[in-house]
C-alpha cells in the first residue's frame, strides 16, 4: 500500500500516525507474501495496539476542537476496533486471519482517511497542534 497524497489531512501528527499505519499494513503484507506467521503475529499485535492509541489520539483532539460530530465518528472507530477485536480472538485460538486483516485494513483505512477524517480536519486544524 502506497501513502498517496490524497490520504493526507495537513495535520502533521495525525499524517504522520497514519503514514506509520500504512507501514504497519506493508510489513503486514510481507509477512503473508513470505509465509512468515511468527511475524504477521507480531506486526499484527503492534498494529492493533497503535491503532488504538492513534484512535484516542485522533479523538481528543476533536475534543479539543470541539468538533460537533465526536460521537459519530467515535462510533465508527468503536465498530472498526469490534471487527478488529474478533480478529484478533480469531488468531489467538491459532486461525491464520493475517491475509484477511490485511484486505480489511487497506480497503477501511483509505476510505476511513478520505472519507471520515476530512470532516474533522477544518475544526482540528483551528487548533495549530502542529
Amino acid at each position: 500500500m502506497e501513502w498517496d497524497r490524497e490520504m493526507e489531512t495537513g495535520i502533521a501528527a495525525i499524517d504522520v500516525q497514519h503514514r506509520r499505519i500504512v507501514d504497519y499494513i506493508n510489513e503486514l503484507e510481507e509477512a503473508c507474501r513470505t509465509g512468515n506467521m511468527d511475524l504477521a503475529k507480531q506486526v499484527m499485535e503492534g498494529m492493533l495496539n497503535y491503532t488504538v492509541t492513534h484512535f484516542e489520539f485522533e479523538e481528543e483532539l476533536m475534543e479539543k476542537a470541539g468538533y460537533p460530530y465526536l460521537k459519530a465518528h467515535q462510533r465508527i472507530h468503536e465498530v472498526f476496533m469490534k471487527k478488529v477485536a474478533s480478529f484478533r480472538e480469531r488468531a489467538s485460538k491459532g486461525e491464520d486471519v493475517a491475509q484477511e486483516l490485511l484486505n480489511l485494513l487497506k480497503g477501511w483505512l483509505k476510505s476511513h482517511i478520505k472519507g471520515e477524517d476530512r470532516d474533522y480536519i477544518d475544526s482540528v486544524k483551528k487548533l495549530t497542534v502542529d
